[in-house]
Order: structure tokens, then sequence, then C-alpha cells
């Protein structure tokens, strides 16, 4: 087990962590990003968009549960990031994730997603194969500690629609991860939003940093063009912008 959660580990590490990566979305976040914004990563990871994020001018706030990631963040992020160990639910409370040792990008809070998963276009191969727990708190609890950010971004693999429960008024921008072969839990995020306040939004497919539209479109028409992906295509980010209203 621990020779296949560090082999997870190292396969995140060449993936994610690279300096061509890191300035893609250093460049992309400075698009809507200014100096001294405060802004949540939930979901770190190995930190390529906390880093970014900070490169761009912001306070980064980042939150990440999973050992052995949360060590490697603790020695290798910048001092002026604060780093939290813990996921972001509806409640504050302990909770069991998930951890699939070769695939920890996939490891996850949500059972349903988990159990769905092993049928599911691209997870013929993953395997959850151990228990964490960890620490959970909520985007509110965050606020009050914090401040109101200009940004959230989310990616907690199907767990999306929980951290939003504990999200009681609209932020300017946030981004959840998108699954092609769950567009019903992005159904839901959608309609959470949408009871957050009046948002437009706009894709951002697989790492690459840009956004898929030029204009932002209502969330009626995102469903419409999430039922129309192929189940086994990349996932992305769906970008969540409140709109301006008089």
């Amino acid at each position: 087990m621990a020779v296949s959660r560090w082999w997870g580990f190292i396969r995140s590490l060449v993936i994610y962590h690279n300096p061509k990566r890191l300035r893609s979305w250093r460049v992309f976040y400075k698009s809507f990003i200014s100096q001294q914004d405060l802004v949540f990563d939930v979901g770190a990871h190995v930190g390529t968009r906390a880093r970014a994020m900070r490169k761009a001018g912001a306070k980064v706030i980042a939150l990440e549960p999973q050992a052995p990631f949360t060590r490697f963040l603790k020695l290798t992020l910048p001092s002026d990031i604060t780093l939290i160990d813990a996921a972001v639910g509806g409640t504050e409370t302990q909770a069991e994730m998930s951890v699939s040792s070769k695939h920890p990008t996939v490891s996850s809070l949500h059972t349903d997603f988990v159990s769905d998963a092993a049928t599911a276009p691209g997870f013929e191969h993953v395997r959850w194969d151990s228990k964490q727990l960890v620490r959970v708190v909520t985007l509110d609890g965050l606020i009050r500690d914090y401040g109101i950010p200009s940004y959230i971004k989310i990616d907690v693999e199907g767990f999306e629609l929980e951290v939003l429960s504990g999200l009681s008024q609209p932020v300017p921008m946030l981004s959840v991860e998108y699954l092609p072969g769950f567009i019903h839990l992005t159904h839901k995020v959608l309609d959470r939003l949408d009871q957050l306040g009046e948002y437009r939004f706009n894709p951002v497919v697989g790492e690459k940093a840009s956004f898929l539209w030029p204009e932002w479109r209502d969330g009626e028409a995102v469903k419409n063009w999430l039922e129309t992906l192929p189940k086994d295509s990349s996932s992305g980010d769906l970008f969540a912008k409140l709109a301006i209203t008089d």
C-alpha cells in the first residue's frame, strides 16, 4: 500500500507540477485576479493552481486533506500561502475519504461517486484501496476567518455540491470540476449556484487554461452543452461569474 501511495504521489508530481503548466495558469489567472485578491483553493493537490494564483498576485488560502500531499505542500509552498490541512463540506466535522493510492487525484469524500465510478469510462483501472479520516471545514467558516474571496477554485471529485452547501452567500467568481461521465452532479451544482445568485458560466477544458467560449452563458445553456459531451471526453473546470446587476 505504501509503495502504491508513493507511486501515485510521484505520478501526480510529474503530471501537474511542471513550469510550463504553472506559467499557463498564471497567465490565465491574471486575466481576472487583481493584486492582493483573496482566493480559496479547495483541493490544492500538488499546489499548481495555488502557486499560479499567488504568482498572479493573489492572497491564497489552500486546502488539501490528503496525505502525502499535505506534507509536500507544507515543505514546498511559498510561506505567504496559507495551507489548511482539511477538506471542505457542508458542516464542520470529520469524514472518511476513499483514497486511490495509484490515482490520488480521484480520491473522494463522495461515496456515490466512488461506487458509480467503478463502471464509468476512464475509471476502469482505478481502485479506491484505503480510507483516511479527514477534518472538514466549511466555506462559510473560511469566510468568517479570512474574508470574502474574489474567487474560489473547487476540485473535489464529485463532492462539489456538498462544498457549496456550506456557502450561504454568493461570491464574485468560482470554478468547479465537471466530469462528462457524471454530468448529473454538475447539474445539481448549477442548481445550487442558481440559488446563491445570478451566475454566468464558461468552461475550461482539461488543462488548457483558456475559456472555451467567447461569451459567458446561463445555466441552461451549460446543461445543454454538458449533454452533448461524450462520457469519455476530457474533464475540466466550469467557471461561474456573478452577473452585475443594478
